[in-house]
């Protein structure tokens, strides 16, 4: 890693942990109106910013960038209202409690529990200019300062989020707007760099391509730095002997609306008993998207997650499976454990599903894309976690970047 890389990236940590105080003890009230002025700088600068993702998208369309990738690069006019729009929702919704009663102790004592922020949080994220206002967002509304380091195709896009809608909206609030910063560097080192930290950013949410993010997670861990990683994804869908033609129809249609998210479904395992009657509905579902099914024999692992294939993305692999049980196996032990569902009208198999299945997400006669945090919770993620530990799993959103303190006060 060169010297300028990992000094630019820790004057970065440094700026956000002198400006988080402006954040933490920060009103409710200034809390919310950064939130709406970001909304609505974010429609007055519409012109601003869709010009600098313009210049991203045509530079990476340039260097070959796949059509999945390229749709996650784009900040289209639909995109950017969805996006200020998710910001008023934010602004509007309730804060944590930072103080609940817990017990009453010997000697006339109270226990209470209090939510505290990180601090200063980091993110890494690949070409998803959203994404920077998502994280952003969500730090602002936990009362965490933020170091943000995207990868190099959406970086004009971020820094311009930055310059005309962030930083502006925190002032304009009465907050430091330092508390948010963006990594200026394009160099992949720099990622490295945000989880050498411990004493500046003690968490760090991972969200990009698996081997990357596990890789940079290991990295975190040797220096004592926590992650919240996001590295693999792929939605699973059952279709059981007991499910509905048109259904399974629209279920997959609809889990592949976009091809270069990890929530898409990504393997279709269906009971041989109905394999025969639903393969032409199947068949058909996938033509109108455009996708191959991956048929056996298969020369790739079964949970292979084609979102991040560039030059095979539109493929969904394809299985037949003798039951459930095999179903709920193959999902559990051979794919990433984010989200799988079950098509059935026998609600004793989707109950059995639902027990066996232990990943994130469980889904029934419902599409596995609906496993987001502005889809679920109404109000954007900073990624979806996989752990099988306590702590925040799923969606990850304001409500979970908290550290708890334990007070002991007289009654």
């Amino acid at each position: 890693m060169s010297d300028e890389v990992a000094k630019a990236v820790e004057e970065c940590a440094r700026a956000a942990k002198q400006a988080a105080p402006s954040l933490a003890s920060a009103p409710d009230e200034a809390i919310d109106a950064a939130l709406s002025a970001m909304a609505q700088r974010l429609l007055d600068a519409r012109e601003q910013v869709l010009a600098a993702n313009q210049a991203d998208v045509a530079k990476a369309r340039e260097e070959g960038m796949s059509a999945g990738l390229l749709d996650r690069l784009t900040i289209t006019e639909q995109r950017l209202t969805g996006m200020a729009e998710q910001l008023r929702l934010l602004a509007g919704a309730p804060h944590q409690e930072r103080s609940i009663p817990i017990s009453t102790l010997d000697g006339g004592l109270r226990l209470v529990e209090r939510r505290r922020p990180v601090g200063v949080i980091g993110a890494n994220y690949e070409a998803r200019p959203n994404v920077t206002v998502d994280v952003a967002s969500q730090l602002v509304k936990s009362r965490n300062a933020g170091v943000l380091r995207t990868g190099s195709a959406a970086l004009g896009s971020a820094q311009r989020l930055v310059d005309v809608v962030i930083a502006p909206a925190l002032a304009d609030a009465g907050i430091d707007s330092d508390v948010v910063q963006l990594v200026p560097r394009v160099e992949r080192e720099a990622a490295s760099a945000l989880v050498q930290l411990p004493g500046l950013v003690p968490l760090v949410i991972l969200r990009g391509s698996g081997e990357s993010t596990r890789a940079l997670a290991t990295e975190a861990a040797t220096h004592g730095v926590r992650t919240l990683a996001h590295a693999d994804g792929g939605g699973v869908l059952y279709v059981d002997a007991a499910a509905d033609a048109d259904k399974v129809r629209s279920l997959v249609v609809n889990s592949l609306d976009r091809l270069g998210v990890c929530n898409r479904l990504n393997l279709l395992l269906i009971h041989t008993a109905a394999h025969d009657q639903l393969w032409p509905v199947i068949s058909e579902a996938l033509a109108e998207r455009q996708v191959t099914p991956s048929l056996a024999p298969h020369d790739h692992a079964i949970g292979y997650e084609w979102a991040l294939d560039s030059e095979r993305e539109a493929t969904v692999t394809v299985a037949k499976v003798g039951g459930l049980e095999e179903a709920v196996r193959i999902a559990n032990e051979q794919t990433s454990g984010l989200a799988a569902g079950i098509a059935t009208e026998d609600r004793a198999a989707a109950d059995a599903f639902f027990d066996g299945y232990t990943g994130t997400g469980v889904f029934w006669n419902a599409p596995t894309r609906l496993l987001d945090g502005f889809k679920l919770l109404a109000v954007p993620e900073t990624g979806i976690n996989l752990d099988k530990v306590p702590g925040p799993r799923g969606p990850v959103t304001y409500t979970d970047l908290y550290v708890r303190q334990y007070a002991v006060l007289p009654a």
